[in-house]
């Protein structure tokens, strides 16, 4: 029997005797179309018997989109460095990385979404070891970050106040080829903070050390252990782990974590309840104090944790994340006894930077592939990138991400100024607003963009083994961990609270100074909608003073939600304005203004917060049927 040993470009395939196999990607489709489409000729058997007729597959086969340089790809981000941070040595780092991502990161992360972390619970003679097996790109993703200095170069400062915004720049490239890699790095970078904040000394100078080094030998990666099974957010009032004080001044826990993200960590901060002589504890936020442990002995088995089992997920596979027994871990007490949420508050917002900074990459990501297949695919006549409703949904992801990036990017710019000494009260304040409304709104526009993105590829963007599901799958949780969209819109009440409007008074005078900036007659309208818009949330904060306190907790996610679009737009005109701006950047401006941009507003005319709404809210959701 003659066999079809030609080959073809990327995913067509071998026809050999009746089998389907690939083909390499070195000859064009030109050289088998003519075998592929030819009728099928009876092969004869041994008496002259037709044994089976080739199938006819035909010749085409589509074009895969391709991922180039991330960095030389995102023509925003070049220019926000040269505005910000005209750095060679910065540029040339993010360009050698890009390539790195595509020529070995990018396969590495696919690799470990195919082949997902497992539990060994028992060794071969029943002795518990309790060890979760990742896949070898796993680690090699661990020490990418540390010779790539992932975490390190935000503690290294070389560039001063522009380092937090170089090494989440370094992140946005690295996230969404990283398999989730970049949420182990999220706790390890907050667990250094907190210990930088508490001062690095014993027990901790030791982790301190490993958790910002770029050596692979030395680096380790950072747990953070707080959610247990009565709450979430909750952990005032959900933690029931307690810390049984030890002679020589250590503690021993015992509690149950419910979801520990990368627990394959080195070690971990926790919260835990200190018992007394009694062996009675505190309630409430008051009673919890902060822990640190290493996770391993110096035989590299765990201590005094049992791991229950690896959750099963919707999405972030790559990374495991288990619910642990803590049964007598060894641990130090990092805070002072009671402090332990407030010394959580500087890991919350390195986190929760993080996470808003994987949802502006994913984003940009899906963008990337989506507008690169745009130029290979073809439908009715034409390529996708000339159909004009295509190119104008295009465009409108394309907006909410450039809108999403300089929100993050501005929250970068204000940690590193803090952590540096050189901020103001003015923003300060702006920081502790900024951060859970860039974390809750990238979480949302995240799932969207992407959802919308998988649409660009058709059926294609439905196919596990694209790699394109994943990308959604993984963008759920962002608007879940670290606090979901309504937990956050709270906080940002909280904050306006404990600051007495402090706060807001910084978003007011900053937002304003913007726009006064702006000099661009091309950007009037837009200028004009941000400014109509930011008068009109003035005047709603200042009638929902006089309201019934529930009121503002029925607006606080249209809160939330008009904060975000009015700073993104003000931001957008003021990167429109600087003298390096494109035409891209003005009209990206002016198209983000064409939204309802504080629809808090929009909704307060309507009565969505009326009290009296409430229980026709309640009696809406639990309607009962009712039968004959």
């Amino acid at each position: 029997m003659m066999a079809v040993n030609r080959q073809v470009t990327r995913h067509s395939y071998r026809v050999c005797t009746g089998l389907y196999r690939p083909l390499s990607r070195s000859t064009s489709v030109s050289m088998v179309q003519n075998v592929l489409v030819r009728p099928p000729q009876d092969v004869p058997g041994a008496e002259g018997q037709a044994e089976f007729s080739r199938a006819m597959i035909g010749g085409f086969f589509q074009e895969r989109p391709m991922l180039k340089n991330p960095f030389l790809e995102d023509a925003l981000l070049q220019g926000y460095l040269r505005r910000h941070l005209p750095s060679e040595a910065v540029y040339s780092d993010l360009r050698v990385f890009g390539d790195r991502l595509v020529r070995e990161v990018d396969g590495w992360g696919r690799e470990c979404e195919i082949t997902p972390p497992r539990l060994v619970t028992y060794d071969p003679w029943g002795c518990r070891v309790d060890r979760i097996v990742t896949s070898p790109a796993w680690q090699r993703m661990k020490d990418l970050s540390a010779q790539e200095g992932l975490v390190a170069i935000g503690y290294e400062r070389s560039y001063g106040e522009w380092s937090r915004v170089y090494q989440m720049c370094k992140l946005y490239l690295y996230s969404p080829s990283s398999g989730l890699y970049t949420c182990p790095l999220a706790m390890t970078d907050g667990a250094a903070k907190v210990i930088q904040s508490l001062g690095v000394s014993w027990p901790v100078a030791d982790a301190f050390s490993r958790l910002t080094s770029r050596d692979p030998e030395h680096f380790w990666t950072s747990g953070q252990w707080m959610t247990e099974r009565r709450g979430g957010s909750d952990v005032g009032n959900g933690t029931e782990t307690v810390a049984l004080p030890q002679s020589d001044g250590t503690y021993r826990l015992s509690g149950f974590k419910w979801f520990t993200s990368a627990t394959d960590a080195d070690m971990t901060l926790t919260l835990a309840r200190v018992t007394d002589v009694d062996g009675q504890t505190t309630s409430g936020s008051r009673g919890l104090s902060m822990f640190y442990a290493a996770v391993r002995d110096e035989q590299g088995m765990v201590q005094g944790i049992e791991v229950q089992r690896l959750k099963d997920k919707l999405g972030t596979r790559q990374m495991p994340t288990a619910e642990l027994l803590l049964d007598g871990l060894p641990a130090h007490r990092l805070s002072e006894e009671g402090r332990g949420v407030a010394c959580i508050a500087n890991m919350l917002t390195v986190t929760r930077i993080h996470n808003s900074v994987s949802a502006v990459a994913g984003m940009r990501r899906v963008l990337q592939l989506a507008r690169d297949y745009a130029t290979r695919r073809s439908t009715f006549g034409k390529l996708l990138r000339d159909h004009p409703l295509h190119m104008q949904t295009l465009a409108r992801m394309e907006v909410e991400t450039r809108g999403a990036f300089l929100l993050v990017m501005d929250v970068c710019r204000l940690i590193g100024r803090e952590e540096t000494g050189h901020a103001s009260q003015l923003e300060t304040h702006l920081l502790r607003l900024l951060t859970p409304v860039a974390k809750l709104y990238t979480g949302k526009q995240a799932v969207a963009v992407i959802s919308e993105g998988l649409e660009s590829f058709g059926g294609q963007g439905y196919i596990e083994d694209t790699g394109l599901p994943a990308m959604l799958r993984d963008a759920q949780v962002l608007s879940i961990w670290e606090g979901t969209t309504n937990v956050l819109s709270l906080d940002v009440l909280r904050c306006v609270s404990r600051s007495s409007g402090l706060v807001l008074q910084a978003y007011f005078t900053h937002t304003q100074s913007l726009l006064a900036a702006a000099s661009l007659p091309s950007l009037s309208v837009a200028v004009r909608s941000v400014d109509s818009a930011l008068s009109g949330l003035r005047e709603f904060l200042q009638a929902a003073a006089l309201k019934p306190p529930g009121f503002m907790e029925l607006a606080a996610r249209d809160l939330a939600y008009s904060l975000a679009r009015i700073y993104m737009g003000a931001l957008l005109i003021d990167h429109a304005s600087w003298e390096g701006a494109s035409h891209s950047d003005a009209y990206a401006a002016l198209r983000w203004c064409e939204q309802d941009l504080c629809p808090v507003v929009s909704k307060a005319a309507m009565g969505c917060y009326n009290m009296k709404t409430l229980p026709l809210d309640a009696a809406l959701v639990y309607e009962e049927s009712t039968s004959d």
